[in-house]
């Protein structure tokens, strides 16, 4: 029997590797490929773009019915496999290939530790802030990891093999950890999601989020290192980002069992607006670091709650409800940049795409209020 602390546990370092490694590593290693791998801007767009899509896939494909237990062990091992690859591969159709179907275990990840860890946490709110903080750990741990090779001028190569190596180990750690001799069918196959009035309004606040979210989490490190020439100081920017990511939802935990799910997340959706509106009020690095804070602190909140709540709501179709409100996310944050590139040609194109983000967050937020529900706990 697995206790709600080991669940929480458990949960936590699967979701470091999966999203802080698998998802997220590429955004400091960025800086190295373009130093020594001759990589252009337009290929990390690229490259990012291929993540994405492997992101809207894995989110369509996890609304099948699977085995939680499979689903976890398979992506957490394509993840380390994958970021190995990145190491050994020298050539972009390669890159492509791993930065794809990393993006696919990624949300298969986050769906299935989801749905494995949050019935096990039933009764302790506070460790599902513990299990999500588990994101920006490993974002944290990524960026501290890349800032000391890095220091020791080592290869975007051997970064990547080095962060494989260690989510082949994490993954070994877990393996025997995640199964409970529980299971004994698939997590969703008892039957189709019933769409209602809340689904479909829990599931589009969700894909307004992946929006809102992804134009900041895109650009703004490049504004930021317009600004900070010194690669190491700029290379802080990214472990801030996930210890203020992995605090936020230790924070935001305490809160829900007053507030309920959708409180936090509007309110979260709230300060994610002003955080993706800021650089257009605040002039230079003021405005940058205050978009990096508001956004650096609230995007695992409304992870967090939006699947939390999608547990409550979804009852014994949690699972696929989580699945399409994150296929949902998925496809707001393909159709961020796209917007970016439509809007780039015309005056003030990058504020104009800054200002629907912070409009499409906002009406999330209010969507989410015209049905308060307090979340059981």
């Amino acid at each position: 029997m697995v206790t709600r602390a080991r669940a929480a546990l458990v949960g936590f370092a699967a979701l470091a590797l999966a999203m802080g490694i698998g998802r997220f590593a590429f955004t400091p290693l960025l800086p190295l490929m373009e130093d020594d791998a001759g990589l252009s801007l337009a290929d990390g767009g690229y490259l990012a773009a291929a993540n994405y899509l492997g992101y809207l896939a894995g989110a369509l494909w996890a609304t099948r019915a699977a085995r939680t237990v499979r689903a976890i062990r398979a992506s957490l091992l394509a993840i380390a496999l994958t970021t190995a690859a990145m190491g050994v591969e020298q050539a972009m159709p390669g890159w492509l290939l791993f930065r794809f179907a990393a993006g696919v275990a990624s949300a298969w990840a986050l769906v299935h530790v989801s749905a494995w860890a949050l019935p096990r946490l039933a009764g302790g709110p506070l460790l599902g802030g513990v299990l999500y903080s588990g994101v920006g750990a490993g974002i944290a741990l990524a960026g501290l990891l890349c800032l000391a090779l890095m220091a020791f001028s080592v290869s975007s190569a051997h970064a990547w093999l080095t962060l494989g190596l260690l989510s082949l180990a994490i993954v070994a750690l877990l393996w025997p950890l995640i199964g409970d001799g529980s299971e004994a069918a698939p997590t969703h196959a008892r039957a189709a999601l019933r769409w209602t009035p809340d689904t479909v309004r829990l599931v589009a606040c969700y894909g307004a989020f992946g929006f809102g979210y992804i134009i900041p989490a895109t650009y703004l490190p490049a504004m930021a290192k317009a600004l900070v020439h010194d690669p190491l100081a700029f290379g802080w920017a990214w472990p801030v980002f996930g210890a203020t990511a992995a605090a936020s939802t230790v924070v935001a935990a305490s809160l829900v069992p007053r507030h309920g799910n959708r409180r936090v997340w509007s309110t979260a959706a709230l300060a994610m607006a002003i955080g993706v509106a800021a650089p257009l009020f605040v002039p230079g690095a003021a405005g940058i670091v205050l978009a990096a804070l508001l956004v650096g602190g609230t995007f695992m909140v409304i992870t967090m709650a939006g699947l939390q709540e999608a547990r409550a709501v979804g009852g014994a179709q949690a699972p696929q409800l989580m699945a399409a409100m994150t296929a949902a996310f998925a496809a707001g944050q393909v159709a961020g940049p796209l917007v970016v590139a439509v809007l780039a040609g015309r005056p003030h194109g990058f504020a104009l795409a800054l200002a629907v983000a912070a409009i499409a967050l906002v009406a999330s937020a209010v969507a989410l209020a015209t049905r308060e529900k307090p979340c059981p706990t």
